[in-house]
C-alpha cells in the first residue's frame, strides 16, 4: 500500500511522521492508523511516531471514534516494545483529544505525550527537529 502525501518514513531514525492539512477527521485518523498498522507488520524494528497538527484548519472528531482509535491502538500493539508518539498541537481541540489518546494508552507501550514546539517534541523523540520540521518554521495552527 503507497502511503498518503501527508505521511513520511524516516527509516534511519526509526520515525514516521503524519502532517495532516486541512480537515483532521475519522477518515484521516483511519487513514495514519492503517498505515502505522502496515508498517508494523512489515517491520520487526519499533519506531516512533511525530503528528504534526499544526497545518490543521479544522477537527471534527468525536469521543466516541476516539476512545475507540485509541483503545484499538493500544491493544494493537499490546506486547511489542515501547514506543514514543509525539503529537504537535496548540489548537484545543486536538490538544483535547491527543490528552485523550495519551491517556487511553497510559500503561501500554505507546507512549504518546503533547507539545506545543517541536524542538521539544524533537528532543523526547530524540531526533534532530530540522528532521521533523524540515523548513525549519513552524506553522501557524488552527
Amino acid at each position: 500500500m503507497k502511503s498518503p502525501a501527508e505521511v513520511e518514513f524516516l527509516e534511519d531514525i526509526r520515525v514516521l511522521i503524519y502532517r495532516p492539512r486541512g480537515l483532521l477527521n475519522q477518515n484521516s485518523i483511519n487513514k495514519i492508523i492503517t498505515v502505522i498498522d502496515n508498517l508494523e507488520a512489515s517491520t520487526e524494528e519499533p519506531f516512533n511516531r511525530f503528528f504534526d497538527g499544526l497545518g490543521l484548519t479544522e477537527v471534527e472528531l468525536n469521543f466516541r471514534y476516539m476512545i475507540h482509535a485509541s483503545l484499538y491502538r493500544r491493544q494493537s500493539y499490546s506486547g511489542r516494545p515501547e514506543v514514543k508518539s509525539a503529537i504537535l498541537a496548540r489548537h484545543k481541540t486536538l490538544v483535547h483529544y491527543a490528552k485523550l489518546h495519551a491517556l487511553l494508552t497510559e500503561g501500554s507501550s505507546i507512549k504518546a505525550r503533547i507539545f506545543d514546539q517541536a524542538e521539544e517534541a524533537a528532543r523526547w523523540l530524540n531526533v534532530p527537529v530540522e528532521r521533523l520540521i524540515p523548513d525549519g518554521s513552524e506553522r501557524g495552527s488552527l
